[in-house]
């Protein structure tokens, strides 16, 4: 598999070094530089779009920054290329950290306000800042020289490719690292990113870096391609442009973004040539109807599936053959061909592709990798030893109060978690149980009181530093990575492992390819001691509720913790695997793991727990042995209601 990998990318390379002599006209290696320019900006796009999962509309003017920041400091100061492009490189990420300031606070559409609004700002002050920037006049200048050599269109094309091929290895070792599942983590679930030691304000912040940095060369190298640029190339419709290409092509490939970029400065010469446009489309409808045959014979599509799609690619077909002059036609036909590929392909055409390619490729290339690291695992754990607070106590939870508004949801709590103990508790719905759990993980921070853990006051810390401390926990609604696979989820538990930098992954030096393989041989076996082994490969929002509970735990004991909060971990399991639940948690415990069980099903808890705790309104309502919990009049109230006497 490796040998043919190597000989396609060998081709593909061969390929694109020769289209300069296949295409020789200068207007077509231009356009094939375009492609590459924005190539390059749409993968540092997807990072933040199709990763991180945040819209920006603020690409665009990082794209102008990088521009004009090349363009100022040629027309300005005579900088040369090997010196500009750099430059921009940096001030335009230095701009991406500032953009990203914003989505430390807000998300969704008010997020895409913002960016929109640094856009318009951006854009205004290249306008205006005429003694920089040359105003609505705009900067000229010529491609660079080197060593006495006039770069030509053709040059300059071969230059733009190894910028390009470099882009996307670097592009591709980053996503595929341990910084890349953190992006994917905070798109699906920030808090639990967050419980599994992945600072959100940390990774989006690098996340916006990284794609402005890629902006910036994309910026820089468009100014010495096009040798004049003006304000006005950089505006909205140029963002939206990009983010249909992004949708369009596919995200989280990339493959993607360069169909993409293909798409969006093909389309338009497409559409201004009327017998271009009919046998493109004719192709399309060909290909349509085969597809729709097979996908019906072969039963993977109902026919109602396949009838809109089927109509549409004909129809465009036929509709080319119509019309006479497509010059009127061409915002429809794009907008047509947009919404399509929105609605029928949401993970773009590469994502299609894929998602084809993968149902028939050999369960042992999956495999292969998971086999190998489960055959080399002789430990899970290796927990740390912790201090404990002064009474003896791993943690202590000291009169802690939880005000939303005018209802407390905890009132004045007291708890005690001693050491290498399973900790229960329990109380009616409402009670304050969960509201407890976020409260010790950091996801609130209490209204009064305070947390001690392992002998340092904890409570009012971020919820990633609380698991760096050694706490590590499961949800009541499942927070799993749902795109990502079950190996990477617990891979995510495992990121405090990393002490690799981003240099270290783009060059992949021995330390990390060394961390890679420690990490994974680590995942493998904590996915093997739940059980989950055989479904590594297996994207966690398929799995069964039950697997997606005891995938839960298998990532909360990745970071190795010494305090583990279990919200509700038999919720959905069946009565053996409830069986087998309880054996997993005594051999945690068995670790020297401490364990606090929140849970409904009374058997679990009396059977396993140490100690039992009872809430109720918010309040401490009884403690002690299982037994003596259970005969306590005041927990048998809290239950059945009314009075204990006459239940």
């Amino acid at each position: 598999m490796g040998t043919l990998k190597k000989t396609s990318l060998i081709l593909a390379l061969a390929a694109l070094a020769a289209l300069p002599l296949v295409w020789s006209n200068p207007y077509y290696i231009h356009l094939m530089v375009i492609i590459g320019i924005y190539s390059i900006l749409l993968l540092g796009l997807d990072i933040v779009v199709g990763y991180v999962g945040e819209v920006s509309l603020g690409h665009a003017a990082l794209f102008g920054i990088g521009s004009y920041t090349a363009g100022v400091l040629n027309f300005q100061l005579g900088m040369p290329f090997l010196l500009a492009v750099p430059a921009s490189i940096v001030i335009t990420a230095v701009f991406g950290a500032i953009l990203a300031l914003p989505a430390l606070r807000v998300t969704g559409p008010y997020l895409a306000m913002v960016t929109l609004a640094f856009g318009t700002i951006i854009q205004i002050l290249i306008n205006e800042m005429d003694f920089l920037t040359n105003g609505p006049l705009g900067i000229s200048l010529r491609k660079p020289i080197f060593f006495g050599h006039q770069v030509t269109g053709t040059d300059y094309y071969y230059i733009v490719l190894v910028a390009l091929l470099l882009t996307i290895v670097v592009v591709h070792r980053v996503v595929k690292s341990y910084l890349g599942r953190a992006f994917e983590a905070l798109r699906d679930s920030p808090v639990a990113s967050d419980c599994m030691g992945v600072s959100v304000y940390a990774y989006k912040v690098y996340a916006f870096i990284f794609s402005a940095a890629l902006a910036g060369l994309a910026g820089s190298l468009f100014t010495y391609s096009e040798e004049y640029i003006s304000p006005n190339t950089y505006n909205f419709e140029l963002t939206i442009l990009f983010l249909l290409a992004l949708i369009m092509g596919g995200r989280k490939t990339r493959s993607g973004p360069i169909l993409g970029a293909i798409i969006i400065v093909m389309l338009p010469n497409v559409l201004s040539d009327i017998d271009l446009f009919r046998k493109i489309a004719l192709g399309i409808a060909v290909l349509g109807v085969l597809y729709s045959f097979y996908a019906v014979f072969a039963k993977k599509r109902t026919p109602r599936q396949v009838a809109i799609p089927l109509l549409f690619t004909v129809g465009l077909a036929v509709f080319g053959y119509w019309i006479h002059n497509i010059t009127d036609y061409r915002l429809t036909i794009f907008g047509a061909m947009i919404l399509f590929v929105i609605y029928y392909l949401p993970d773009g055409i590469m994502g299609f592709l894929r998602g084809i390619v993968q149902k028939y490729r050999p369960q042992w290339i999956h495999r292969h990798e998971i086999i190998t690291a489960q055959g080399d695992s002789q430990h899970v754990w290796s927990v740390p030893d912790r201090a404990v607070t002064a009474n003896g106590n791993l943690l202590e939870a000291r009169d802690v109060v939880m005000q939303f508004g005018g209802l407390k949801a905890l009132n004045k709590v007291q708890l005690d978690i001693a050491k290498g103990t399973v900790h229960g508790l329990i109380g009616p719905n409402g009670s304050g149980k969960s509201t407890l759990m976020n409260v010790l993980t950091g996801i609130y921070k209490p209204t009064e009181g305070e947390i001690e853990f392992n002998g340092k006051i904890i409570s009012g810390s971020a919820p990633s530093s609380i698991a760096g401390e050694g706490i590590a926990r499961t949800f009541q609604n499942v927070q799993l990575f749902g795109e990502m696979t079950a190996i990477e989820n617990v891979l995510v538990g495992l990121h405090h492992t990393y002490r690799s930098n981003t240099l270290d992954v783009i060059f992949h030096t021995r330390r990390c390819l060394k961390e890679k393989r420690e990490a994974r041989i680590r995942a493998a076996s904590l996915l093997q001691f739940v059980g989950l082994a055989d479904l590594a490969n297996e994207e966690a929002r398929n799995l069964p509720y039950g697997k997606q509970r005891l995938l839960e735990i298998a990532r909360a004991l990745g970071l190795n913790p010494s305090l583990l909060l279990l919200d509700e971990p038999a919720a959905g399991l069946t009565a053996p695997d409830i069986k087998e639940l309880v054996g997993m948690i005594q051999k945690i415990r068995d670790h020297g793991i401490t364990v606090i069980l929140i849970e409904h099903h009374m058997d679990v808890v009396m059977s396993i727990s140490d100690t039992v705790s009872v809430l109720d309104f918010g309040q401490k309502i009884a403690e002690g042995k299982p037994a003596e919990v259970q005969s306590d009049t005041k927990v048998i109230e809290a239950y059945l209601g009314g009075n204990a006497d006459a239940a």
